[in-house]
């Protein structure tokens, strides 16, 4: 078995964080779901082999902006994987039917993640198969959400606040991947490489969409807004334009870098880390009086 699989995740290794070694750009870049490291409990109590439970990974997309630090841009990663935690929810986003024991009131049964089997401990993986042999303690969802979750929103948190600190703002750079399956397409009837999500505008000031769109289809990127994903949690949660915090969601179609059955990278994945390397810097470039408008 991959000894990444196999490996144990303590709290101290919840998160790995990047910081630049030169001068700052006033972006943050997260990456929530490209976690490898299963817990060996975790890995016992599914029913599903390793392999499959991968499926859910944002496969690569810690590499695709591990150069981002080089141009001046911290970057975040959560070691968890997805199948395990998804820290893209609420703390408690909880399917009463996994769970052995009552769940507290305050607990968020009810939210469409949770009906799609997608809550901050999900049910099932991407391709719909129950990830759990059996059912699970409440007690168990705390100590994920203390272990894991808890110091990935405090360190994303310290970065977000530190950027604006020092710039008077910052854009936070939300890094995702999507499934090639069923992914949606242009009005020319091409497939979509690249969605951003923004809220439908709440979560940052139009010239940052704006300038992401215009620099990734000058890149030669068939590129959508907000449809499918229009922003998860931390995009609703951390974008606040009003108050210097832009956040936009990007989420990146997987057969542009690799084999999805296989998870086995391609030769994609050295252009889109050099084409992502430069849009983050893009970012980076845009005038402040922009995101006043």
């Amino acid at each position: 078995m991959d000894g990444q699989l196999a490996s144990q995740s303590p709290a101290s290794d919840a998160v790995a964080i990047a910081l630049p070694s030169g001068p700052r750009l006033p972006v943050v870049v997260a990456s929530p779901h490209s976690g490898r490291d299963y817990p060996r409990a975790f890995l016992d109590a599914a029913r599903l082999d390793p392999h499959t439970l991968r499926r859910s990974e944002d496969g690569f997309v810690d590499e695709i902006f591990g150069e981002v630090p080089a141009r001046g841009v911290p970057l975040l990663r959560a070691l968890f994987p997805r199948a395990f935690l998804d820290v893209n929810r609420e703390a408690f986003e909880l399917d009463p039917e996994m769970f052995d024991d009552a769940l507290p009131g305050w607990v968020n049964t009810r939210s469409p993640r949770v009906v799609a089997g997608l809550g901050t401990i999900a049910r099932i993986v991407a391709q719909g198969k129950d990830i759990y042999r059996g059912k699970l303690r409440f007690a168990e969802a705390v100590e994920r959400v203390e272990r894991y979750y808890t110091p990935y929103h405090a360190a994303l948190r310290r970065l977000v606040d530190e950027t604006r600190t020092e710039f008077g703002r910052t854009i936070l750079l939300d890094a995702h991947s999507m499934p090639s399956q069923g992914a949606s397409r242009t009005p020319g009837g091409r497939s979509v490489d690249i969605v951003l999500g923004d809220c439908y505008g709440s979560a940052c000031a139009p010239a940052v969409t704006e300038a992401a769109e215009q620099w990734l289809t000058g890149c030669g990127y068939a590129v959508t807004r907000n449809t499918p994903y229009a922003g998860g949690f931390t995009t609703r949660h951390y974008g606040r334009p009003r108050a210097g915090v832009h956040a936009l969601q990007i989420e990146l179609n997987r057969a542009l870098y690799m084999e999805e059955a296989t998870l086995a990278p391609t030769k994609g994945l050295a252009r889109l880390t050099a084409d992502m390397t430069d849009f983050v810097a893009a970012l980076g470039a845009i005038e402040p009086e922009a995101l006043l408008r």
